[in-house]
């Protein structure tokens, strides 16, 4: 078959693979220059999620106060923003935490040997490390990450919980005051440079043949038809010229993977996504003092933050903004964006005091989609020949592998891998 895949992030660089292996002939368009230059190029680098960093549960989003929460939430909220944040709130309980997890971790299982897979054939190395602390700042945010030690044990993932002194005594750099309650060390969770992989993965699929890539070109709308699917191409040209001709493209399916543009893309056929925008925020910053760089990547569990060193740099992610559906293309304030910075910052001098020049820093920001239920948008659309694969949220980058796996098997026609129940509540049209 062919299929025109949409972006040319990790998503859509990684359903063209999985499609590309399962025997498609693929075209990929992406409005960029290049590929991984829109939300993968700041995605903090955590490879997949564990029950500590997921986007949903009792450690996230406890309340609204931007002192004790990774997450600004922007004032004015109009109904649509608050039913999202209470639908979230809804799973804080550790019975729903625990059922909602136990449905995502099929796809991080199938995501992880799609990974290692695509590592291992074709030798990537995109800058992997091994290694993850996890740090708590009170009793009260210890006490919340217990439903996560729980699920750790339940799904036999190697962990150790420890104290404040331990966590000091592990990493020398984390400073003993002001005093915290302590963190979880994961050794096999990983960290690695996204945009680097989907880089390799796109110089894969040049060698390999079967893949065109579109780049500099925006899809203006997605056509659907009983028999072919089709997308419509901006023009080329500048606005004022005279000869503006639309360029369609033609192929038997489309695959929505296109970020934040998947919600106006595919609203015309009324779905309606269980997705989120939200403005996450990255600062690169030159290492101040070699000897107080962290020799492992460190991450503010209740705030979401992770800081992680990037060759010369260290890379300080979080700070997420969580935005009306219609500001997607809108500039945040320069409020807003002061104060995602400075959780940032806080963090930086909290966890690694004196290892980075903020002063420095390169600051990031793009938009990522979160879900109102924790897990992403992944499968078919609704009509035969319209697909999504959006919406894994800031943390964990390789359950796109595991999605558009899934995907490929769909459009292949072949039993797919995960869980029916997975597959139900991963569904872009579930309820």
């Amino acid at each position: 078959m062919d299929v025109i895949v949409i972006g040319g992030g990790i998503a859509g660089v990684a359903t063209a693979y999985q499609l590309r292996a399962a025997g498609h002939r693929v075209c990929v368009v992406e409005r960029h220059a290049t590929v991984a230059q829109g939300a993968t190029y700041g995605h903090s680098g955590v490879v997949l999620p564990s029950p500590l960093d997921v986007w949903f549960g009792p450690t996230f989003l406890r309340d609204r106060r931007q002192s004790s929460s990774g997450v600004i939430c922007k004032t004015g909220f109009g109904g649509p923003a608050r039913a999202f944040v209470k639908r979230l709130g809804a799973l804080r309980s550790s019975e729903a935490f625990a059922a909602r997890y136990a449905l995502l971790r099929p796809l991080i299982d199938t995501a992880e040997s799609a990974l290692d897979d695509a590592t291992n054939r074709f030798q990537l190395d995109y800058e992997q490390r091994e290694g993850l602390l996890y740090l708590v700042r009170g009793n009260d945010e210890r006490s919340l990450t217990q439903p996560a030690l729980e699920l750790l044990r339940r799904f036999e993932v190697p962990h150790h919980a420890l104290s404040a002194a331990e966590c000091i005594a592990f990493e020398h750099n984390i400073p003993p005051e002001p005093p915290f309650a302590g963190g979880v060390r994961i050794e096999a969770g990983r960290m690695a440079n996204c945009p680097l992989f989907v880089k390799q993965l796109k110089q894969v699929l040049d060698n390999q043949g079967g893949v065109q890539f579109q780049t500099g070109r925006e899809v203006s709308s997605i056509r659907l038809e009983s028999g072919r699917a089709a997308v419509e191409l901006a023009p080329r040209l500048p606005a004022h010229a005279s000869a503006r001709e639309v360029e369609v493209i033609s192929g038997d399916a489309v695959v929505v993977a296109a970020g934040a543009q998947t919600l106006p893309l595919i609203a015309p056929f009324g779905v309606k996504l269980p997705l989120y925008p939200l403005r996450m925020h990255t600062l690169n910053a030159p290492v101040a003092h070699e000897e107080c760089v962290p020799h492992t990547t460190i991450i503010d569990a209740a705030k979401r933050i992770a800081i992680t060193r990037m060759n010369h740099r260290l890379r300080i992610s979080g700070g997420a903004v969580l935005l009306r559906a219609n500001q997607v293309d809108e500039p945040l304030t320069e409020a807003l964006t002061e104060s995602a910075l400075a959780l940032l910052g806080e963090a930086s001098r909290d966890w690694a005091p004196g290892a980075a020049r903020i002063s420095a820093a390169l600051a990031w920001e793009g938009m990522k989609l979160l879900s109102a239920d924790g897990l992403p948008a992944v499968g078919n659309a609704g009509h035969p020949r319209l697909f999504v694969n959006a919406g894994h949220g800031p943390a964990g980058w390789a359950l796109a592998l595991g999605s558009a796996k899934l995907i490929a098997q769909q459009i292949s026609g072949t039993s797919p891998d995960l869980p029916a129940d997975t597959i139900n509540a991963l569904s872009p049209v579930r309820g």
